[in-house]
């Protein structure tokens, strides 16, 4: 019974050897919990996500055993690829929009583990030997549900980080075949993609504890030359934070009049603009005001993928100052873009709306 935490991941520089392999999926982790008619979908934190994904239920009631507890990925895939921003928009308090949403962007579930099946719970049990009954339970299969693809063979693994990029995955995850299933705990590994990217730090937010930086708001210039806010780099010691109020003091300007993003609090501006403290459900009540700095100082962050090729997927990482570099030299023209891997080479075509399960 719900809830479960699911077993997490520790991130490391290179594929192991030795290991099972899977693709890492860029999605929301669910765990699936099915007693016949019931179905539940509980999430990284253990907040249920079964109202938000009515399409899902049907589907894992259709093709998954009655009693079993599944692991694995919530995904949208649009155009062949994923699309985490289809997938956040799926979380909204109407129902009426959730089920609309439902039949515009149906998602799909990607399961990777099994940690229950019948009476017998599978925690214990080594990861080679659940992957096998996970393909049994799994055996034929049709969309919105997958069994994920995994080897054992690091080659493949390695082909797979590179090509599976261009159909907007994260990455490779690797665990041990002994592996027993620990929750809450960091015993796989995964591998991420890593760029770097010159970007203006015109801003930072304060931390929670007091006046040092909590996180620094980054941006790129795009094509017309306007400085669009593509996401924020945030991890650094309590000692750095101190460090870098005084280090860009000499930037702080005494309001947002006169910068680029002095509209950011306005709804409508960002319909045409990417600024920071865009209105979100995620955000709720959380202060999203922050200190304007003259857009002046150039840094160097790591990043692993684009979202929409807009701003950052995730949490960039500082890496240094690039005083040799100018803000306007600063653009997305810098960014590497994979190449295209069409996602249903990985799981197959999607079913066909309205049509048969295939």
């Amino acid at each position: 019974m719900p809830p479960v935490k699911p077993m997490l991941a520790k991130s490391v520089a290179k594929i192991p050897p030795g290991m099972h392999y899977e693709a890492k999926w860029d999605g929301f982790r669910a765990i699936v919990f099915r007693d016949g008619t019931d179905v539940e979908l509980g999430s990284r934190t253990g907040k249920p996500l079964t109202r938000y994904f009515p399409e899902l239920v049907v589907a894992l009631k259709e093709r998954v055993p009655k009693r079993c507890v599944l692991d694995g990925e919530i995904v949208i895939a649009r155009e062949g690829r994923l699309d985490f921003d289809a997938l956040t928009e799926r979380i909204h308090p109407a129902d009426s929009r959730v089920r609309m949403l439902a039949e515009k962007t149906p998602a799909s579930f990607v399961a990777f583990d099994l940690l229950a099946l019948a009476d017998e719970s599978l925690l214990d049990v080594p990861l080679g030997d659940r992957r096998a009954l996970l393909a049994r339970a799994l055996a034929g299969v049709t969309a919105p549900v997958h069994l994920a693809p995994a080897t054992t063979d690091i080659d493949v693994a390695q082909r797979w980080f590179e090509q599976y990029e261009g159909a907007g995955l994260d990455g490779v995850v690797a665990k041990p075949l002994g592996l027993r299933y620990l929750q809450d705990e960091r015993a796989m590994f995964k591998i991420k993609h890593e760029r770097t990217a010159d970007v203006v730090v015109a801003g930072y937010r304060l931390h929670k504890s007091g006046p040092i930086v909590g996180s620094l708001l980054l941006g790129l210039h795009d094509e017309h030359g306007r400085l669009q806010h593509i996401g924020v780099s945030a991890a650094f010691s309590m000692k750095r934070r101190a460090e870098l109020v005084e280090e860009l003091e000499p930037l702080r300007m005494e309001d947002v009049s006169g910068h680029p993003w002095a509209a950011w609090a306005e709804e409508e501006a960002h319909e045409s603009a990417r600024l920071p403290g865009a209105p979100s459900r995620w955000s709720g009540k959380k202060d999203l005001s922050w200190v304007p700095l003259r857009p002046e100082r150039v840094a160097e962050v790591a990043y692993d993928h684009m979202e929409n090729g807009v701003r950052f997927r995730h949490t960039a990482r500082f890496r240094r100052w690039r005083p040799d570099r100018t803000p306007e030299s600063c653009t997305y023209a810098q960014l590497e873009e994979p190449v295209r891997y069409d996602l249903a080479e990985i799981l197959g075509p999607p079913a066909r709306p309205g049509g048969p399960a295939a």
